[in-house]
């Protein structure tokens, strides 16, 4: 394949909620520009994007397929995403290295949850943005409703390119309001222009007059022009909207059905004449590797190379495959580079363009562009690969926390070490999956972004490194603390002949505010007790409290004055000291008024409006406490706080709840007093 400059690279993600026709969108594409020649479908697992076992069995995406395709002399780098909120780390690093996106809405649906959240996505990387109205060939296809949708959520900037004519089930034309033509497909992606018909022509005009407004809005030069003379030349129209479209003033929204290849055509010749390039952009901000200076790097071929690593997978009889955009310089095969976020040389042996898992090798690529290479030592999701003499390091992927915790056990005896290590490879793939060993709850947690992402991680493991592990429900991390105060003595003595063990010790102990954990005073005078055997007494008492008194948990946020006690010329000893704290610990954490704590996590969920109701009733079912709700145009965002204990795959209840249309994010808020009630049976269950 040929090197394209930036300004004829066009880097595509195909964003939207699950289930809208992306990856059928991102199959009639390569067909159209012929770099296929038979479009797939997802319901016979033929599509080129979603190749893995584990996409075709699940009828799904679920991570971004790397396609290409040339259109007229412009090189279309595709990057289909998942729409599932279990893979929005994919979606986060798709949209780090594209310049524009391509929403597909459902003409049926319209704007729903994942079209928000992936915008939202867009805008944090300032990617320009289109919306395609697909499935207009489907029964109560409304593409006015869908419109409308965008305006009321994208603030107002939405702009019609495409007037369907007849949406439906015989959808087969639009009128282009740009050339004001009638466009009619023939079923097989082919289509013929012709004048708009006069029953159509009023319509039409007063939607292309307000296209031209919006046109001119997006350039003061533009502006002046059309206030004096009342109308724009088509190639005025067209610099207006390309000047919208990069500095995102406008959403252009077009229409069209994928399966049917209608509209695709259009999109294509859309992207290529209007769409934001590489050399459109910002240039990107980098920071020289050691000092931190920020440096700005040009969009040259000639300037010095840097490139991100923006997705790494494991491809079988392959190895390691990273995925990376170039954002300056330019890229050749056999070319040592500096791995600058973690300093160490790799060789870039092979370079290739994808298309799913077909590979076409070539000796180079340009700024701009993205492709793929294998057998990287050891780099990793958003690192830096740059030029030794010029070492830069450019911002990497802000990746979403988790919403799902889930322990895993393994199936056979032996097997810790082999699955630690391939659950940590799973990470370096996948950052927004997470593995920890809890020395506290003794188990191995592994985080992600919800129980279907997990089920994959799993399989994976057994897929990958042949072991099998179980998942259970993980332990929560409950605290203990004191309501009240005491005073205790704690006295060991123990003679067994000879040198015995004595240690006496007296404490006062009281509550701290919540989260200042532990402080031990020192209020020993006169000697009564020798300094060097006061650090054993606090040693006892943070054992102590590492064990827990009530229930085995850690205890916390406790104040303890150690203020009186004797000691024995001979018997005394640091261990018996040490001893005696722990004791006198114990005994007064219990006549303290001991309670236990859970730990709280504010949770905000985003649901359609029908769902609310039931999404309010579920989350107090879990103890939850409603702190607010926000309204989002269609959507209301639930905020709340809820014990971890009740939060158990609740990604999942969420999803069934709201028939897929509901997502959640959470994080940890505090510690919180635990009802009495179930503190009696947390209890119970350690003292079993």
């Amino acid at each position: 394949m040929k090197e394209y400059s930036p300004e004829n690279i066009r880097n595509l993600a195909i964003i939207g909620h699950a289930t809208v026709g992306k990856t059928t969108l991102a199959e009639a594409l390569l067909f159209s520009a012929g770099e296929v020649n038979r479009q797939g479908t997802v319901n016979d697992g033929s599509t080129v994007s979603d190749y893995n076992a584990d996409e075709i069995d699940r009828q799904i995406s679920i991570s971004t397929g790397l396609l290409h395709c040339e259109w007229k002399n412009c090189k279309l780098n595709l990057l289909d995403t998942p729409g599932y909120s279990d893979f929005i780390g994919e979606v986060k690093g798709t949209l780090r290295v594209a310049d524009l996106g391509i929403i597909v809405l459902n003409a049926v649906s319209g704007v729903e949850v994942g079209t928000e959240s992936v915008w939202k996505l867009a805008d944090g990387y300032s990617v320009s943005t289109l919306f395609f109205v697909n499935r207009m060939d489907k029964e109560h296809a409304d593409y006015d409703k869908s419109f409308a949708a965008v305006q009321r959520h994208f603030k107002n900037k939405g702009v019609q390119i495409h007037m369907p004519i007849n949406p439906g089930q015989d959808f087969d034309s639009f009128v282009d309001l740009i050339k004001m033509k009638l466009v009619k497909y023939d079923g097989s992606g082919k289509y013929t222009a012709s004048e708009v018909p006069d029953d159509l022509k009023s319509e039409a005009e007063k939607l292309h007059e307000k296209l031209v407004e919006l046109a001119a809005e997006s350039d003061d030069e533009l502006l002046e022009k059309f206030f004096e003379e009342g109308s724009l030349s088509e190639n005025d129209i067209k610099r207006g909207l390309k000047v919208g479209i990069v500095k995102r003033s406008l959403f252009p929204v077009l229409c069209g059905s994928a399966a049917r290849n209608i509209g695709v055509q259009h999109l294509m010749d859309f992207v290529t004449e209007y769409g934001t390039s590489p050399a459109d952009r910002e240039p990107e901000v980098a920071k020289k590797a050691g000092s931190g200076e920020e440096i700005k790097l040009p969009c040259a071929v000639d300037a010095p190379l840097a490139m991100l690593i923006f997705k790494t997978v494991n491809e079988e009889h392959l190895g390691e495959m990273s995925f990376f955009r170039i954002m300056s310089g330019k890229l050749v095969a056999g070319t040592d580079v500096l791995n600058a976020t973690r300093n160490v040389v790799e060789k870039i042996g092979q370079i290739y363009l994808m298309n799913g898992k077909t590979r076409k090798e070539i000796r180079s690529l340009n700024v701009g562009d993205i492709g793929a290479t294998v057998k990287l030592k050891d780099t990793h999701t958003g690192n830096t690969l740059c030029d030794k003499k010029k070492p830069v390091v450019v911002a990497g992927i802000d990746f979403p926390p988790p919403v799902i915790r889930i322990a895993v056990e393994p199936k056979a005896k032996g097997d810790e070490d082999k699955i630690f290590s391939g659950l940590h490879t799973l990470h370096e793939q996948d950052p927004t999956f997470l593995v920890n060993y809890d020395g506290e709850l003794h188990q191995t947690i592994i985080s992600g972004q919800g129980e279907l992402h997990l089920d994959i991680v799993v399989r994976r493991l057994k897929e990958k490194f042949g072991v099998d592990v179980e998942l259970v429900e993980p332990k929560i991390p409950y605290r203990e603390t004191v309501h009240g105060r005491a005073e205790v003595q704690g006295k060991y003595k123990k003679q067994s002949g000879g040198r015995g063990q004595y240690g006496d010790v007296w404490i006062k102990i009281e509550p701290q505010p919540s989260g200042s954990g532990f402080e031990f005073v020192n209020a020993i005078v006169g000697g009564v007790i020798p300094g060097k055997f006061i650090p054993a007494v606090e040693k006892g008492i943070k054992e102590a409290m590492d064990d827990g008194v009530l229930a085995g948990y850690q205890a916390t946020d406790v104040k303890v004055t150690l203020y009186d006690g004797s000691y024995h010329n001979v018997d005394s000893s640091e261990m018996a000291f040490k001893v005696a704290g722990s004791m006198a610990f114990k005994k007064a954490f219990r006549e303290a008024k001991p309670v236990l704590l859970e730990p709280i996590y504010e949770v905000e969920v985003v649901v359609p409006e029908e769902y609310m109701g039931d999404v309010m009733g579920d989350i107090s079912s879990r103890r939850g406490k409603i702190s607010g709700m926000e309204s989002e145009g269609h959507f209301q965002i639930v905020k709340a706080k809820v014990p971890l204990a009740e939060l158990y795959k609740y990604s999942t209840t969420l999803r069934s709840i709201t028939h897929g249309r509901g997502i959640h994010r959470r994080k940890f808020a505090s510690y919180e007093v635990m009802p009495h009630d179930f503190t009696q049976k947390i209890i119970a269950a350690a003292q079993e």
